[in-house]
């Protein structure tokens, strides 16, 4: 379960944050985790809440977005809605596409108390 080890990179980044930004908690942070990403976000929540204990995330409240996966298609010139990657173009049928969003994993926004 690789998403334990993309908590921890969340972990570090709101603590570096903390540290540079001088808070003492967060008590929301959002994620994005689009559907091209290979997160599973219930996972990912599981995580965080899992190592939350004793850390800045302790009580935080978790938003995890995801976003549609979207690619371009070579065949057709359109930019399409996909599922997941190895997806056909709704359009054309093809498979000539190429992931533009709904790749990333990244933080939102984290509202944090002093």
């Amino acid at each position: 379960m690789h998403e334990a080890s993309l908590a921890g990179g969340i972990l570090q980044l709101v603590e570096r944050t903390a540290e540079r930004e001088r808070f003492a908690r967060v008590t929301h942070l959002r994620l994005e985790a689009g559907q091209l990403a290979g997160v599973e976000s219930r996972a990912l929540r599981f995580a965080l809440e899992a190592i939350a204990p004793g850390t800045l995330l302790d009580g935080a409240r978790i938003d995890i977005d995801e976003p549609p996966g979207e690619a371009w298609c070579m065949d057709c010139s359109v930019t399409v809605q996909i599922a997941q990657r190895g997806d056909a173009c709704p359009h054309c049928g093809g498979y000539r596409l190429q992931p533009t969003g709904g790749t990333e994993l990244k933080v939102i926004d984290m509202q944090v108390e002093d």
